[in-house]
């Protein structure tokens, strides 16, 4: 190790922990089934101790299959500054989609101001659905750059 580059880590504090997650709009979902790991990357939303994930489907996603075989999700957020600074957070726990009532809350002005905008790939627009899940989290853990 003595020719390895590195720095100390320490973690985070409940307040650090929800400025990054509250400041964050991205994070990557890892889900699994059979033994095979999915991961993809998403946008989140943060609000009162509740981390939303918004997912887009257009009935064949390959997500959505794995995401009804995932018991424990993991959802990493991380970053790296130009300077080298760094943090990371793992939150761990089950996904839940949110009932009717509570997808109303998340109207098209509330998911345009709680979420980054949508990436549509090859997908047709108007087939497009959004759904909204909780990410229940049972641990979190986060890191940052020691001073």
């Amino acid at each position: 190790m003595d020719r390895i580059e590195y720095v100390y880590t320490v973690g985070m504090d409940d307040r650090e922990l929800e400025e990054h997650l509250t400041r964050a709009d991205t994070g990557v979902l890892g889900l699994a089934a059979d033994g095979d790991a999915y991961a993809l990357p998403v946008a989140h939303h943060y609000e009162g101790e509740t981390l939303y994930i918004r997912l887009s489907t257009d009935g064949s996603s390959a997500k959505m299959s794995y995401l009804e075989a995932t018991d424990t999700a993991s959802y990493t957020l991380y970053d790296v500054d130009s300077v080298g600074r760094s943090w990371s957070i793992i939150a761990t726990g089950p996904l839940r989609k949110l009932t009717d009532r509570e997808q109303a809350q998340f109207d098209e002005t509330a998911v345009n101001e709680s979420f980054l905008e949508l990436r549509i790939f090859d997908e047709d627009v108007d087939a497009v659905a959004l759904e909204i899940y909780e990410l229940e989290i049972e641990s979190i853990t986060g890191r940052r750059t020691a001073d």
